[in-house]
């Protein structure tokens, strides 16, 4: 009692609220788009959406992609193979751009 009054009423309403509140929390967590289980469809990008990767080589085919991603992993390059708008390409961070070109190229 705060004040000679029954606070009681107060209190249930009080925490009404704060199950309110967190059943809207975890109901925005539970659909919130990027949060979710559920894989979304892949987008392909242009060659300068990959940030940090550059582009080392355009394979013919991810056949041909995947055995050049092979031969730079087998030398310690970490390499990507994707699926860009313009074709599969190989790309790898800027400091091992050097590298990777030379590999290919031996």
């Amino acid at each position: 009692m705060l004040g000679g009054v029954n606070n009681n009423l107060y209190l249930i309403s009080l925490s009404g609220f704060l199950v309110v509140g967190l059943l809207a929390l975890l109901l925005r967590w539970a659909y919130s788009s990027k949060n979710s289980l559920i894989e979304r469809d892949k987008k392909i990008g242009s060659e300068d959406e990959y940030g940090l990767l550059k582009v080392v080589t355009s394979p013919k085919n991810h056949i041909e992609g995947e055995m050049l991603r092979q031969k730079l992993l087998s030398v310690g390059i970490k390499a990507t193979l994707s699926q860009t708008k313009t074709g599969p390409k190989i790309l790898v961070f800027e400091e091992d751009l050097k590298i990777a070109r030379a590999t290919l190229n031996s």
